[in-house]
Order: C-alpha cells, then sequence, then structure tokens
C-alpha cells in the first residue's frame, strides 16, 4: 500500500483528474494556503502531519478540500465569479513625516488613522485585506459602497490632527474580477486599483472608468460628487500597468 501511495504514474493521474474538479487545481502550494479560510486551515494542519513528499492520498486530500473551497467562493465567501471593487489607500507624504516625527508619534498617527477609515470600509460592507504601513487594502462586493466609504473615510480622516499635523489620504478604485488565492488578491485588476491611487498626488480620490460604469446612476449626485477626467502631466511618467483602454476620473 505504501508503494502504491508512492507510485509517480497514480499521483500524476490524480493531479491531472484534480484539473476537472471545481476550484484552483493547484490549491496546496504556498501561496493558496497562506489565508484564513477553513480549507487552508486543514490543508496546513494536514501538511504538518504527512509533510511535504509527495503521495496519491494526499492528492486525494487536497482536491477534497479544492472543491471544498471551491464550494466556499460560490457561497459568497470565497473569490466568487462576479466583479469586486478593489480600495488602496495611501497617506501622501507620509514617509517623509515620520522620519522626523519618530517612531512614537508615527505609531500614535497609524492607529488613529486605521480608526478613522477602517470603520467606514467596514460599515458598507468592505474587507480590509490587508495593511501597508501608511494604507490599506480592501475589497468590496458594491462599487457604489466602495465610493461612499472612500468619502466617509476620507471626511473622517480630515478630522485628525496630531500636534499640528493633518494627514492627507489619496485612494484609488477599480472594479474587475481578481482572484483570490490565500486570503490575498491578485490579478491586473488589483495592479489597476493601485495605479489608480497612485494617480491621486496630493489626496485625490481616483477611479476607474469601469468602476464609474458600475455606479448606480445617482449616486455621485446623492454625494454631492462629480467625476471629472484625469489629465496627466506632460512631464508624467505613464501609469506601468495599467492598460491603454482604461481611463482615470477624480471624484471632486
Amino acid at each position: 500500500m505504501s508503494a502504491t501511495n508512492q507510485r509517480p504514474d497514480l499521483i500524476g493521474a490524480i493531479r491531472k483528474a484534480r484539473e476537472n474538479l471545481p476550484g484552483d487545481p493547484s490549491f496546496g502550494d504556498p501561496l493558496s494556503l497562506s489565508g484564513p479560510g477553513g480549507p487552508q486551515t486543514v490543508a496546513r494542519a494536514a501538511a504538518g502531519i504527512v509533510g511535504i513528499s509527495p503521495s496519491a492520498a494526499k492528492e486525494i486530500g487536497l482536491g477534497a478540500l479544492q472543491v471544498w473551497q471551491a464550494m466556499l467562493e460560490r457561497v459568497g465567501r470565497g473569490k466568487g465569479s462576479e466583479p469586486v471593487t478593489v480600495m488602496f489607500t495611501d497617506l501622501v507624504a507620509f514617509s517623509s513625516w515620520s522620519l522626523t516625527a519618530g517612531d512614537e508619534a508615527t505609531l500614535e498617527l497609524l492607529r488613529r488613522v486605521a480608526s478613522a477609515i477602517e470603520p467606514p470600509i467596514k460599515d458598507r460592507g468592505g474587507r480590509v485585506i490587508k495593511r501597508m504601513g501608511d494604507g490599506v487594502m480592501a475589497i468590496f462586493l458594491s462599487p457604489d459602497s466602495a465610493v461612499r466609504a472612500a468619502i466617509t473615510a476620507k471626511r473622517q480622516l480630515g478630522e485628525l490632527d496630531l500636534h499640528g499635523y493633518r494627514p492627507q489620504m489619496r485612494v484609488g478604485l477599480h472594479t474587475g474580477t481578481p482572484r483570490e488565492i490565500g486570503g490575498d488578491w491578485l490579478g491586473v485588476d488589483v495592479t489597476i486599483a493601485a495605479r489608480m491611487m497612485e494617480a491621486g498626488g496630493n489626496g485625490n480620490t481616483m477611479l476607474s472608468n469601469a468602476t464609474l460604469d458600475a455606479l448606480a446612476p445617482d449616486t455621485l449626485a446623492e454625494l454631492g460628487c462629480a467625476a471629472k477626467p484625469y489629465r496627466r502631466s506632460r512631464f508624467a511618467a505613464p501609469l506601468s500597468g495599467v492598460p491603454e483602454d482604461v481611463r482615470i476620473f477624480r471624484l471632486e
């Protein structure tokens, strides 16, 4: 039985069969197991018991977990097939300020920033995927919720004053179909959202035409906002990783 379990041809056949199962056929690699979900947790625990050596039994187990993960995705607890809106935030000139402010003031600022911007994200159905120093990446099922969260977060951040320092935040929004792997979201749509934020300069909220087109017709009017086409400076470098057909707008 042990010899059969280690047969390369049998292992290869099971791996091939996994390509026809729902979900990610590569489920089980380090990238796919880094998240907090149930299948990932079970697979990590199993890896600690059976080790990293290939085996037929291990492939069968991973196949079952792959299907489990796919089922979770279909009921809205995973990637799913519906578009999502990706949000990136970033504080303007934070690095240069923190160098002179010191560690204690920097930590206090980051805590107060998180208290200002993260509740609006969660209150509107968003999920903070990761925190990146002075910014966050979040996912929304609704572009309207993402825009409302961004405006509320910026308004609350505008009330923050730390010893005379008032931080400014730029926000980037893009709607697409990135892939969720291991608790993170990957793909060109994530890159585009990050580039939207980079185009935000000194505290603007930027969104792609995909997000603008997906908004309900009256959302911006209700919020007292308008979307203006972004005009890149003649001397500014083009945004890398953004397809040519993506248009950028600034909320005013």
